[in-house]
């Protein structure tokens, strides 16, 4: 029989995190997002907590955890917060995780001990003002001269790549072009603070205001040829299997806003009254309340049968592709959906329901838009 209870120490950090996300982020992070403040507090905590380490070894710092952990982590915070738990899938998925797949001993020795503690950020640099969701279209360039890259180009809506704690971006860079015009990609870690590396002003954003979010350029940055992050050429292929990956870390965030949105109407209707009533009394209401619950439960599944064939070492490409649609749609439908339960109210930013509206929006866009994961899916189903 599928048993899909948790076992006791998946349950037990996920009441932990539960539990932290209440009482640490609960109460400050209003404040905090109305002025679109970097939590660093909350981060030294998470740091301290081991959340930035739970899928990495432990020689390199981490827990020794997987990526089921790391996802239920990203679940419980967003149900309170999705910009702490979008710096946290960032920090991991994005950040540690190409040079732990990828990396060479020596850049993991380097590199993953202070981005598993959470002392240190690292950023995944692979969206470009031109590309979007063509990732394919890279116009950044690195030549190799000598024994160090040189890398001119740009890159947009790179998450962590500007914090006083982060360390390193790792991009995505054309490093030839064949005879036939196709484009050799590489990825190619640059520390912070390389000459050369300048980070843009934060982006004014419609949500995720406590996450940090950049645009970056590189003018003759020049960084050592050891810096390349696994074979050359396989740059554009290691970072879409980090896609693949991080589209299930989204889908578990994504159902964290969609249950937090049901938690905040659940307490709200049993206090609201209208028309001498409680509105959890009326129908209409409580048919919304069902159909948010429907679409959280059915995407949590759709997440943890990704992360489940993740997990086992199977092909989960096209899983990971649903729960990433499944779960974002629920996210915006349950947010636009609470926010009309509470009214007025849910316009007004003192709500977390109004916090949720707005940073549902992104789910259906980053790491993917629900088209592209449209086509992904129909592709593995030999639709075309």
């Amino acid at each position: 029989m599928i048993d899909f209870r948790l076992d006791d120490e998946y349950e037990a950090l996920r009441k932990t995190v539960e539990e932290f996300a209440r009482s640490e982020v609960a109460p400050v992070i209003g404040d905090l997002y109305e002025r679109e403040e970097f939590p660093y507090e909350i981060v030294a905590k998470m740091a301290e907590m081991g959340l930035f380490g739970l899928p990495f070894p432990e020689e390199y710092g981490g827990m020794g955890g997987d990526y089921f952990a790391l996802c239920l982590t990203l679940e419980e915070l967003a149900r309170v917060d999705s910009s702490v738990a979008i710096t946290v899938e960032a920090g991991v998925s994005l950040g540690a995780m190409p040079i732990h797949r990828f990396g060479t001993q020596e850049q993991k020795e380097k590199w993953l001990p202070e981005l598993c503690a959470g002392t240190a950020l690292g950023a995944f640099g692979l969206t470009e003002p031109g590309g979007g969701s063509d990732a394919g279209a890279t116009r950044t360039r690195a030549k190799l001269d000598g024994d160090t890259w040189v890398i001119n180009g740009s890159k947009s809506f790179i998450t962590n790549s500007g914090t006083d704690i982060t360390k390193l971006v790792t991009v995505t860079a054309v490093t030839d072009v064949k005879e036939n015009g196709r484009k050799e990609i590489s990825a190619i870690i640059v520390p912070s603070g390389t000459p050369g590396f300048a980070v843009a002003p934060k982006y004014s954003k419609v949500g995720w205001n406590c996450s940090d979010t950049h645009e970056l350029s590189f003018d003759d940055v020049r960084v050592p040829a050891e810096n390349l992050v696994g074979e050359r050429g396989r740059g554009y292929a290691q970072f879409l299997s980090i896609l693949d990956e991080g589209r299930v870390a989204i889908a578990a965030l994504s159902v964290g806003l969609a249950q937090g949105c049901v938690d905040e109407c659940l307490k709200y209707v049993k206090e609201r009254e209208a028309f001498g009533h409680k509105i959890g009394e009326y129908q209409a209401i409580q048919f919304k309340i069902a159909d948010m619950e429907v679409r959280t439960h059915t995407a949590r599944l759709a997440y943890y049968a990704a992360a489940s064939k993740m997990l086992r070492g199977e092909p989960f490409k096209k899983e990971a592709s649903i729960a990433k649609l499944v779960a974002s749609n629920a996210a915006m439908d349950n947010a636009r959906e609470a926010t009309q339960i509470f009214g007025g109210y849910g316009f007004m930013n003192e709500f977390p329901v109004s916090r949720f509206y707005r940073d549902a929006k992104i789910l259906e866009i980053g790491e993917g838009t629900s088209e592209v994961q449209r086509m992904l899916i129909a592709r593995h189903l030999g639709v075309a």
